[in-house]
């Protein structure tokens, strides 16, 4: 998870956790070095969904295992607080 946003392929369903604890689980379309964007997304908000990082875990590992239950169909987001991301298929199913 130690590469740029930048390098993430196209079309690829991603998690990408961002500053604060949030998690955007959703198909990376591109990044322009100032902000992402992406498709068919679901959002873990610590705000709402609580910051517990077990709960975020099991919440990513359900996700990988049933699929994104999608709430956003297009959502962008600033790209410089990208802390990591990774492909969803290689998140460990339930």
């Amino acid at each position: 998870m130690g590469q740029h946003i930048m390098k993430a392929p196209h079309g690829n369903t991603l998690v990408v956790e961002y500053e604060g604890g949030t998690i955007y689980i959703g198909r990376f379309d591109r990044c322009n070095g100032f902000e992402v964007l992406m498709h068919d997304c679901d959002v873990w908000d610590p705000t709402t969904a609580g910051t517990n990082e077990e709960r975020a875990a099991h919440w990513v590992r359900e996700t990988a295992t049933y699929g994104v239950d999608v709430k956003h169909r297009d959502i962008t987001f600033d790209a410089s607080g990208v802390t990591g991301w990774r492909p969803l298929g290689e998140v460990p199913k339930l």
